[in-house]
């Protein structure tokens, strides 16, 4: 079942550009807060109407502002498990799933059906405001695949869940996923989150899509400095092409990449835990000064400066075990080595 979404929608100063296609997977739509993320989503399930697009689901037209179509949101197959869930407060877990069964010859057996899938039979009786937030979840996930959706929509489903009951959940719902037939986009800011249950990204910055990416893509050859700050990369600078090197102003720097460089590239970006100490003077190697050292939970975190940099450049950030950075002897000035592999070229 494939959804196509090709959008224009402006609320106040921001503008969302969005389209995409995707079918039969779990895509995440990833970017930082505010970047419209959650407006897509409530375009695809008819909450907001687009200004100008078009949005098409297995076929069927949800909206196309040319034809003049807009189907309203009960009529599009499009299953939407909010931040806090929506259940029907008045209504008991047995009533809030019945609610979405449009057969009523079934509902009953239906109902039960989802009961008895997500483990509320206990709970069946009681009221959302009884029930725990892994419970609610489970709540709203059975209303949803008890209507019948072609797709379901999650919007960052575990922001309203403690810590210690996310993975959990997390396991539940993905297991709940894998036997769903159709299309799944799920809203997150959370790297880690997308890379354990989805299989591709749609990378969101500042209201619009950079097109798709496969998971490796995203976490190995991002090709926009927003994807790879996405994908959790920390360092940054502005790059010139230089035959198969570039060319780093800021750091006084030029880093062999084993590649020919594609004239289009502007930056470059490098993982903190590819920055690696080296022995002084080895091929490729440059001296750094040690501005500042971070202990964090398992790791060390090392901000640097080359000597060659401008004195307003970027610090250099490096993470590495706590051992290596205790056996490194001198912890004021340090070699320091990046693979031409893990330069990151981007637009």
């Amino acid at each position: 079942m494939a959804l196509s979404v090709d959008i224009k929608k402006q609320l106040g100063d921001f503008c969302l550009e969005t389209s995409f296609t995707v079918e039969n997977t779990v895509l995440a739509l990833l970017g930082a807060s505010g970047c419209g993320k959650s407006v897509t989503l409530r375009c695809i399930a008819g909450i907001l109407t687009p200004d100008e697009g078009k949005i098409v689901l297995d076929g069927t037209v949800l909206y196309d502002s040319a034809a003049r179509i807009d189907l309203p949101p009960q009529k599009r197959q499009v299953g939407y498990l909010f931040q806090q869930y929506a259940l029907f407060p008045n209504m008991t877990v047995r009533q809030n799933i019945a609610a979405a069964v449009r057969d009523r010859a079934r509902r009953q057996t239906v109902t039960a059906e989802k009961l008895r899938q997500f483990q509320l039979e206990a709970v069946a009786d009681q009221k959302p405001w009884q029930l725990s937030g892994g419970q609610q979840q489970r709540t709203a996930l059975a209303r949803i695949l008890a209507s019948k959706p072609k797709a379901i929509l999650l919007d960052e489903p575990f922001s309203a869940l403690d810590s210690y009951l996310k993975y959990q959940l997390e396991a539940e719902l993905a297991e709940t996923l894998e036997q769903f037939p159709g299309t799944v986009l799920w809203v997150s800011h959370d790297r880690g989150e997308v890379f354990r249950n989805c299989r591709q990204v749609c990378v969101m910055d500042q209201g619009r899509s950079q097109g798709l990416f496969t998971l490796r893509e995203l976490f190995h050859e991002p090709v926009t400095e927003a994807a790879a700050r996405l994908s959790g990369c920390k360092n940054y600078a502005d790059a010139v092409p230089a035959g198969s090197a570039v060319s780093l102003p800021e750091w006084g720097l030029t880093l062999d990449c084993g590649k020919p460089i594609p004239p289009d590239i502007r930056r470059i970006g490098v993982r903190a835990h590819h920055v690696a100490l080296s022995a002084p003077h080895a091929p490729g190697a440059f001296p750094c000064d040690v501005l500042r050292v971070v202990q964090d939970v398992f790791n060390t975190i090392v901000l640097l400066r080359p000597e060659t940099a401008a004195p307003d450049a970027p610090p250099l950030r490096m993470e590495l075990s706590r051992e290596a950075w205790y056996a490194a002897a001198d912890k004021r000035h340090v070699w320091i080595a990046i693979q031409p592999r893990d330069i990151l070229l981007l637009k």
